[in-house]
């Protein structure tokens, strides 16, 4: 699919991955993917990150995988979330469709420092911060034209208004 035009909510299938920088939105818009399918939400970061930033990628990888296979088990699931290696190895063979939240950095870096400050207030858990934002990008183009992921429909959102008329129709083609 082109940038910016998403397809019918009918063919997003019902294995979804929702990926981005960190900022872009992944749990906002993974959530709402997940209610509009009647499906549930794994959280890559929330599997990953134990309490201390023990990061189980690290310390525990086979914990990790377990995790991730427990959350795309069914037939109907959504994840946010990058781990992209874990995400390859445990549920991209069985993926339906990758939405890519591919946001301008400066629009990143300016949720990144106004999520850091509010959580910084209410002492409320960060997740660790990517600043690869352009080695990502690079990779994600590729994953995009690998004939090996054809399989794989590929939504690119670029903006913030391509992400809620994405949101809209998707909700509203699960309802009619």
């Amino acid at each position: 699919m082109t940038p910016d035009v998403p397809g019918p909510a009918s063919s997003l299938g019902t294995r979804i991955h929702v990926i981005g920088n960190s900022c872009s939105g992944k749990s906002t818009l993974g959530s709402s993917l997940a209610r509009s399918l009647d499906a549930p939400l794994g959280e890559l970061d929330a599997l990953n990150w134990e309490p201390g930033w023990t990061n189980l990628s690290l310390t525990d990888p086979a914990e990790l995988e377990r995790r991730i296979h427990a959350a795309t088990a069914g037939d109907a699931w959504v994840v946010a979330g990058s781990c992209e290696g874990f995400a390859r190895r445990c549920f991209w063979s069985r993926l339906d469709t990758v939405v890519w939240l591919d946001l301008p950095l400066p629009q990143l870096v300016a949720r990144l420092v106004l999520r850091s400050w509010r959580r910084w207030r209410s002492k409320e858990l960060l997740w660790g911060i990517v600043t690869q934002h352009q080695r990502k990008r690079q990779h994600m183009i590729e994953c995009m034209a690998d004939p090996k992921l054809r399989h794989i429909s590929f939504v690119r959102l670029t903006t913030s208004e391509a992400v809620g008329r994405f949101d809209r129709e998707v909700r509203a083609g699960r309802r009619g």
